[in-house]
Parts: C-alpha cells; structure tokens; sequence
C-alpha cells in the first residue's frame, strides 16, 4: 500500500510533472493506494471552482481513506517530533508530523515532495514510496 500526500495530489490535479506524480499516474489502478482524511481537507480547500472539487473528490475516493489521527497515534507524533527536535530537526507542520507516524505505525509507504518528511525517513523508518 502506498499513502498519498497532499502535496502530490494537488501537483497531479495542476497538471505538474515530477517523478512522484508520474509514479501516481502510473500506479493508480494497479497498486493499492491510500490517502487520508486530512490530505483530502488539505487538498479540496484549495480549488476555486466546485467543478474541480467534485472531480478531485470522485477520483480520490477511489482510493482508500485513511484516518490520520487517533489518541495513540498522537501521542506517538508528539514523541516523533521531540525525537527530531532532539537532533536539531523541526517539522514545520503538525499534520506531517501525523501522517509520517501514521505511515511508521503502519508501515505504509509514503508517496511525498515535501522536504519535512525526509527527516522521518532517515531517523525513525519512515518508507518512502519511491524508495521501495
């Protein structure tokens, strides 16, 4: 299974090309794909037309939503971030940090361009999609 994060999302739907949404395009329909409850507010807040969000929103609810956050999984990001602040590393968004460790506890790949999660990758196991 590979989770999605907004990131890739919102470059896929504006048409970017990188290699994650080359990796999205190719994998969709034929790999197991998730995203999360808090990818999709990020996501569809973004859209100016409600044309637009209805498309995003029929394409990503062909993928398997997750929720992001639980007590246990909170308690667990808030000891993520503390590690890598530790080492001098400061996530700059909360919902990273809950996606990252969402991914750890489930050891789900994550299919992401945002910098923060590179920490998670190198110092606490987070698999990164394109990576694996």
């Amino acid at each position: 299974m590979i989770f999605v994060d907004s990131g890739i999302w919102i470059d896929y739907f504006n048409g970017t090309a990188t290699p994650q949404t080359d990796y999205l395009h190719d994998i969709l329909g034929r790999r197991l794909v998730c995203t999360g409850d808090l990818v999709l507010v990020e996501v569809l807040q973004g859209f100016d037309r409600d044309r637009d969000v209805e498309q995003a929103r029929r394409l990503m609810s062909l993928v398997e939503m997750i929720t992001v956050s639980s007590p246990e999984i909170a308690l667990q990001a808030a000891a993520n971030y503390r590690t890598l602040r530790a080492k001098g590393i400061t996530v700059r968004k909360t919902i990273d940090t809950l996606i990252a460790t969402r991914c750890i506890a489930d050891d789900i790949a994550l299919l992401y361009s945002d910098r923060d999660f590179d920490a998670f990758a190198e110092h606490l196991g987070l698999r990164s999609a394109l990576a694996a």
